[in-house]
C-alpha cells in the first residue's frame, strides 16, 4: 500500500508539476545564465569558463569564473570573490589559471593555483589589461594595456582667484577616432604590449611607438612576440589594413611579416613554433569580403593560402596538436560551427550550434578551445537554451552544463521553425525562422511580427533569443529572415548590397512575409514590423515603401546617411565601400538610400526608440524620423532609453523595457 500511495503521489505531483509550466515572461530575463569563453585545461580534464548572469537588485550583468570537470561533474565557483572576473587562461603546465578581475581601481591580473585553491593579485596597473598570454615556460604573462596621453590644449587659461568656482576647461579633440559606442569618449592614449612575471612585480612595456597594437602571441623560444596591428604612419586613415609583426622582447625591434593591402589578423603559431596561420583578404573595397586562411614561416617567408573552397568567414584559428591542420569557427546558413582543415585544404565539420552568447537577439557569437589530447570545449546553443558548455570527445558531442535547468524546464517556449523561400528578384534562396506562440493552435489565425536584424553584414540563426520568445509569448508569430547582405551564405550573397543599400533586401523580407502568410496561420490584416540598427533602417524603409503593416517600431535607425556618416563613431569603417565617394561628393546617392527620403509616404503608426548615449546611430537620427512624422501628423512616439548605448540592452531592465514598449505599441493597434 505504501508503494502504491507513493507512486500515486509521484504521479499526481508530476501531473501538477507539468501543468504549472508558464510562458516565458519579461522578469524571466533576470533568471537566465550564459556560459562564455570556455578554456579547457591542457590535459583535457577540466574546463574553466565565465558564467554570466544578471543581478536583479543592481540591474547589471555579472561575470564569475567557474570550473567543472570535462565529464560535467564538480561544477564550482573558482574564487570567493563577488566581483566580475573574465579572460581565464591556463598556464602551459595546467597548474595555474591567469585571469582578470575587477578591483576598486579597475581590472587587474590574478593567478589561481589549482593545487591549493589560492588566488593572488599580480599587478597594480594604471589601466585595465586585456589579451593575456602565458609564455611557453610559464614564467611570464604578456598583455595589452592603454598608456594614457595628455589632453591637447589650444590655450592656457588665466589664473582664477583662490576659491573661485569656474566652469570646467573645454575638451579639445584632434584625433580621427575619439569616441566609441559602448564607452563614449575615448581618453587619449595608445594600447601597448607589456610583460609581467607570473610571480608578480612591475610590468615592462615592450612596444614603444604610438600605433595600433593587437594582442601578443609568444614565439616558441620566448624571446619575441607576434601580433597583428597597423604600424604605418597613416594608420588612422588606412583603417582596414593590418599586418602581422614580430617584436623582439630584449630590443623592441619590430619586423613586419606581411605587407599586402588588406587585413591580416587572427594569428596562431604551430606547435613546433615554425609556422604562423592567420586569416585575411586582399582588400577589394567592397561591402563584404570573406577572409581566407593563410600560412607562412615565422620569418614571413613561404606565404600560401589554404584553399578550403568553403566560401565562409573563418575565425578563431587553432592548430591541431600534431601540426597537420587547423580548427576554426564559421557561420553557415545562420548556424555557427566548428570546422577543421588539413594544410592541403580538406575541410570537415566538427560541431554545430556554437554560440548563444548574444544576450537579446539570435546573433552568432561564442568560442571554443582545444586541449592537448584533442578534446574541445565550446559554447553551445539551440533555440531552447542560451550558451551552455559542451564538449567534443572522440568525435562525439555532449552538453555538460545545466545553467538554466532551474527555469527553462518550467517555461513553455515558442517553437522555432526554419523556412526557406525564393526571391522574386533573382531566384536566390532566402532563409528565415518562424517562432510560434507557446501553445500554438494551427486552427487559429495569429498576428505576424517581422523582426529585421542589424548589421546588415551579420546574421540571425537558430539560437536562443529572449526577445523573440517574449514577442511569441505576447501572442505573435515572429518571423526573422536573413535577406541578401547577410553573412554565412558566401561572399557573393553578402556583397549584393554593394552600392545598393537598402535595396533588394527589402524585397527579400517582403517575399518572406508572403511566404509565412502562405502557410495559412496569419491574420493578414494584423502585420507588424520592427528591427534595430540596420533592422531599424529596414523597418523605416519598409513602411516608406508600403502600407501593409498596422504598426511599426523603428529602433535605433539610420535615417539620413549624410548626417550619420559624419557623426557616428564608426563612419570611417565603411567609407567608399557602402556608397561611392563621400557625402559632399555624392549627395544624391546618399540621399537616395536614406530612409528619411521616403518619410512623405509613411502612413503607418510608428514607435521610434533609441538609447540616449548611442554613438553608432546617434540620437539625432531617431529624432529626424520622429519630428518628420509629427510634422505630418502620423501617429508616433519617441522612446529614449536613459544611459543606453547602441546595444540598448547593456542592462537587463533595458532589454525588458525595449520589448515591453514595442509590444505595447503594437497592442494599441491590435484588432482595430
Amino acid at each position: 500500500m505504501i508503494r502504491i500511495a507513493t507512486l500515486c503521489f509521484l504521479f499526481i505531483s508530476t501531473l501538477c508539476f507539468s501543468q504549472n509550466k508558464t510562458h516565458f515572461q519579461n522578469l524571466d530575463v533576470f533568471e537566465l545564465e550564459w556560459a562564455v569563453n570556455p578554456e579547457i585545461s591542457p590535459d583535457g580534464n577540466r574546463i574553466v569558463y565565465q558564467r554570466y548572469g544578471f543581478d536583479i537588485m543592481n540591474d547589471r550583468k555579472q561575470s564569475r569564473l567557474w570550473m567543472m570537470n570535462a565529464n560535467g561533474t564538480n561544477n564550482f565557483k573558482l574564487t570567493s570573490n563577488e566581483v566580475n572576473e573574465s579572460n581565464p587562461k591556463w598556464s602551459p603546465d595546467g597548474t595555474k589559471i591567469a585571469f582578470t578581475s575587477s578591483t576598486e581601481n579597475g581590472s587587474e591580473i590574478f593567478v589561481y593555483w589549482l593545487a591549493t585553491g589560492k588566488t593572488a593579485k599580480l599587478t597594480q596597473l594604471e589601466k585595465s589589461p586585456s589579451g593575456l598570454r602565458w609564455s611557453p615556460d610559464g614564467k611570464h604573462i604578456a598583455f595589452l594595456m592603454t598608456v594614457p596621453e595628455a589632453q591637447p590644449k589650444l590655450v592656457k587659461p588665466p589664473k582664477k582667484p583662490k576659491g573661485a568656482k569656474w566652469a570646467d576647461h573645454p575638451r579639445v579633440t584632434t584625433r580621427f577616432k575619439y569616441e566609441a559606442d559602448g564607452s563614449g569618449y575615448i581618453q587619449p592614449g595608445f594600447k601597448h604590449i607589456f610583460i609581467v612575471s607570473a610571480e608578480g612585480g612591475t610590468p615592462r612595456q615592450i612596444s614603444t611607438d604610438n600605433y595600433k597594437f593587437g594582442s601578443p602571441h609568444w614565439a616558441k623560444d620566448g624571446k619575441s612576440l607576434y601580433f597583428s596591428g597597423n604600424l604605418i604612419d597613416d594608420w588612422n586613415y588606412d583603417f582596414r589594413n593590418s599586418e602581422i609583426y614580430n617584436i623582439d622582447i630584449a630590443t623592441g625591434k619590430t619586423t613586419a611579416l606581411t605587407n599586402r593591402k588588406g587585413p591580416d589578423s587572427g594569428l596562431t603559431l604551430s606547435p613546433n613554433g615554425k609556422q604562423i596561420a592567420y586569416v585575411g583578404f586582399d582588400d577589394k573595397v567592397q561591402t563584404y569580403q570573406v577572409r581566407h586562411i593563410y600560412l607562412m614561416d615565422v620569418d614571413g617567408t613561404n606565404k600560401k593560402e589554404i584553399k578550403t573552397n568553403l566560401d565562409r568567414n573563418p575565425s578563431n584559428l587553432t592548430w591541431s596538436n600534431d601540426g597537420k591542420g587547423l580548427y576554426f569557427q564559421y557561420d553557415d546558413k545562420g548556424n555557427t560551427k566548428i570546422g577543421y582543415t588539413t594544410l592541403s585544404g580538406k575541410t570537415s565539420k566538427i560541431a554545430d550550434n556554437l554560440g548563444g552568447t548574444a544576450i537579446g537577439r539570435p546573433y552568432g557569437a561564442g568560442s571554443y578551445s582545444l586541449s592537448q589530447n584533442g578534446n574541445i570545449a565550446y559554447t553551445q546553443s539551440t533555440p531552447n537554451y542560451p550558451a551552455e558548455i559542451a564538449v567534443v570527445q572522440k568525435g562525439k558531442t555532449r552538453k555538460i552544463s545545466k545553467l538554466n535547468d532551474d527555469i527553462l524546464p518550467y517555461r513553455t517556449l515558442g517553437e522555432v521553425e526554419e523556412v526557406w523561400y525564393k526571391s522574386t528578384i533573382d531566384g536566390n534562396n532566402i532563409q528565415g525562422w518562424i517562432v510560434y506562440p507557446p501553445d500554438f493552435d494551427a486552427s487559429k489565425k495569429y498576428p505576424l511580427l517581422v523582426e529585421n536584424h542589424g548589421g546588415p553584414i551579420s546574421n540571425y540563426g537558430d539560437r536562443f533569443s529572449p526577445e523573440m520568445q517574449l514577442y511569441a509569448s505576447a501572442g505573435y508569430v515572429v518571423f526573422y529572415p536573413n535577406p541578401r547582405g547577410s553573412t554565412s551564405y558566401g561572399e557573393k550573397f553578402g556583397n549584393l548590397l554593394y552600392h545598393n543599400y537598402p535595396g533588394n533586401d527589402y524585397d527579400d523580407v517582403m517575399d518572406g512575409v508572403d511566404a509565412v502568410i502562405a502557410k495559412g496561420n496569419i491574420a493578414t490584416n494584423e502585420l507588424y514590423v520592427t528591427g534595430g540598427s540596420a533592422g531599424g533602417i529596414m523597418t523605416a524603409w519598409m513602411i516608406g515603401k508600403n502600407n501593409r503593416f498596422k504598426a511599426a517600431a523603428v529602433i535605433k535607425p539610420v535615417m539620413n546617411w549624410i548626417s550619420k556618416t559624419l557623426t557616428a563613431d564608426n563612419y570611417y569603417g565603411y567609407a567608399d565601400s557602402r556608397y561611392p565617394g563621400q557625402p559632399w561628393e555624392n549627395f544624391e546617392t546618399y540621399w537616395k538610400f536614406s530612409p528619411i527620403s521616403l518619410v512623405g509616404n509613411i502612413e503607418t503608426p510608428t514607435l521610434v526608440m533609441v538609447g540616449t548615449e548611442d554613438r553608432r546611430t546617434p540620437l539625432s537620427e531617431s529624432k529626424q524620423l520622429y519630428s518628420a512624422l509629427k510634422i505630418r501628423k502620423i501617429e508616433t512616439a519617441l522612446v529614449e532609453i536613459p544611459g543606453a548605448y547602441h546595444l540598448i540592452v547593456n542592462r537587463p531592465s533595458q532589454l525588458i523595457t525595449k520589448v515591453d514598449h514595442i509590444v505595447a505599441w503594437f497592442e494599441k493597434y491590435r484588432n482595430k
